[in-house]
């Protein structure tokens, strides 16, 4: 049976320009390679679950207009059940303007749209599919108190809960009690905790910080160094896989969508923060947010060549 997963979260268009580099205040880069690309971290992570083979349900908002109807096209052809992904006529879609420099790094800029109007009936709606699911997967790209809302309900009812805490912002302490696995990078680790993680040492103190805090298990992300766990039974780092970066765009995206798909299937957290580096380390060979998102297949190929 596949895995049953649930996304709260948004959909925006990606406008991607690359430059040589980032524009600092009052600079005009000539920029190339334009090109506009469905993306959004609620879209992306379920665009990674479900072409690693998950069953997945989008929830969310989009705008009556060209971005809305491409958003709903795409997640359509790729098998993910939009009956929950509201039109709404009074808002535009989401957009993600986004600068790539040289190295693959990337500058984004966000107007939310319709994604900033989803609201407690529109949960309320998809109440019967959450609960139904083996995973719930939750970012804050959306408004705070409709996702943790979503989390209520999913943790009254035994659904396993994941937050992508992205972009950062402070969290209500019962909210991060109500977490299984909180999955925040660097940046957003520092803001939750006041810990500026450079080293596995300070990733360490940090994830266990969150976890003092009442989350069940915190998987902090580290880019090429892979990622630290900690949780109730271990505290371990998970090293990166060393790949060639052209896009860094999705890669937090697709390490989400890997990790409750694998966890989903049963893996153990540590096996499961493997395939999730996989699927990160696919996803920044290739330019775009949810066109490099890998299938099973190339993950389990990736892992093979590299055991």
């Amino acid at each position: 049976m596949p895995a049953k997963i649930a996304v709260v979260g948004s959909l925006n268009m990606d406008l991607v320009v690359r430059a040589p580099h980032m524009p600092i205040p009052g600079e005009t880069v000539i920029g190339s390679d334009f090109r506009t690309i469905p993306g959004g971290k609620g879209a992306n992570q379920a665009v990674a679950a479900a072409r690693l083979g998950a069953e997945v349900t989008m929830i969310g908002r989009v705008g009556d207009d060209d971005f809305g109807r491409a958003q709903l096209r795409n997640l359509g052809e790729l098998g993910i059940d939009t009956t929950h992904v509201i039109v709404d006529p009074e808002a535009a879609t989401g957009i993600a303007l986004i600068t790539l420099d040289a190295s693959g790094q990337n500058s984004i800029v966000l107007a939310s749209g319709a994604n900033m109007r989803l609201a407690r009936e529109d949960i309320n709606a998809a109440q019967v599919t959450i609960v139904q699911s083996d995973v719930l997967v939750l970012q804050l790209e959306s408004p705070l108190e409709v996702v943790t809302y979503a989390i209520d309900i999913a943790h009254a009812e035994g659904v396993k809960v994941i937050l992508n805490p992205a972009p950062a912002r402070p969290l209500p302490e019962e909210t991060l009690a109500r977490l299984d696995y909180l999955i925040p990078n660097e940046s957003e680790t520092a803001l939750l905790t006041g810990i500026e993680v450079t080293d596995i040492h300070s990733a360490k103190e940090a994830a266990e910080r969150l976890r003092e805090e009442g989350v069940g298990t915190v998987i902090l992300t580290l880019g090429a160094r892979g990622a630290f766990l900690v949780s109730a039974e271990e505290s371990v780092h998970v090293p990166g896989y060393k790949v060639e970066v052209v896009d860094t765009t999705a890669a937090g995206d697709a390490f989400v969508g890997g990790l409750a798909v694998a966890l989903a299937q049963g893996q153990n957290l540590a096996e499961a923060a493997r395939y999730a580096n996989a699927a990160g380390a696919l996803a920044v060979t290739r330019l775009g947010a949810q066109p490099s998102l890998p299938t099973r297949q190339e993950v389990e190929e990736f892992m093979k060549g590299r055991s």
